[in-house]
């Protein structure tokens, strides 16, 4: 059973602005991977549906970042059908995140009042998600989809869509700016972030300082975003 709500999830998501996208089939590095995030900044954390046994090893994962994480909110993601999120549910996802818009699996965590954000790649997509219950939609992959142009894009006759986008995001200043520039809630990312090298080399503490650093920026974005947003939309 989730222990945060949809709406502690979805705080969570706008405060900390990066949700950490990842998968590894060894215990010991996914539990020093969601150290260093939390260690970084972090709050929530997307543990991806990859990988034969992934619901064994989340399910580990999820008790042991409520023993030893209690703030930290875990969740599942690449979950493309309903038989599998509601099994997620059952071992404590506080949020499903899904690359496809599957309106099953919307009856299933609207039942259980688990957040859900299905990917979306079109504007009547969205729109059918938010009419589904979902409020956060993930656009995948957001580079290819359009990038920031296609997030302002929605925003203009849409400005209540909640918008996360994963594949194509950059822990960088000019990166993270645009996007959030444009009107993103938050951003997902993986390997840009969790890199194969820190990972390889169990740089944990490197790993936590590239997080760190990743959400310092997003909060000065959003600050920033803020502070301007009268002079972007006033022109």
């Amino acid at each position: 059973m989730a222990r945060f709500t949809r709406i502690d999830v979805i705080l969570k998501m706008r405060e900390s602005g990066i949700i950490p996208v990842f998968y590894h089939k060894d215990p010991e590095i996914c539990r020093n991977v969601i150290k260093a995030c939390a260690d970084g900044g972090i709050n929530v954390f997307e543990f991806t549906n990859r990988g034969d046994y992934a619901h064994e090893l989340f399910s580990e994962l999820n008790k042991w970042t409520e023993k030893e994480i209690p703030s930290l909110i875990m969740g599942a993601g690449s979950v493309i059908d309903a038989g599998t999120a509601s099994l997620y549910i059952q071992l404590g996802a506080n949020f499903i995140v899904s690359p496809v818009l599957n309106a099953e699996m919307a009856k299933v965590c609207n039942r259980r009042k688990i957040l859900w954000s299905p990917g979306c790649g079109s504007l009547s997509e969205i729109s059918y998600a938010e009419e589904l219950g979902a409020e956060i939609v993930k656009i995948f992959p957001g580079s290819s989809v359009g990038g920031p142009e296609f997030v302002k894009s929605v925003k203009g006759p849409c400005p209540w869509t909640s918008i996360m986008p994963t594949g194509g995001v950059e822990p960088t200043v000019e990166n993270l700016r645009e996007w959030f520039e444009a009107g993103v809630t938050c951003v997902g990312i993986g390997s840009n972030l969790i890199t194969k090298e820190l990972i390889q080399k169990k740089d944990w503490e490197g790993l936590t300082k590239r997080v760190a650093a990743a959400v310092k920026i997003a909060r000065m974005s959003v600050s920033y975003t803020h502070l301007t947003l009268p002079t972007i939309y006033s022109v």
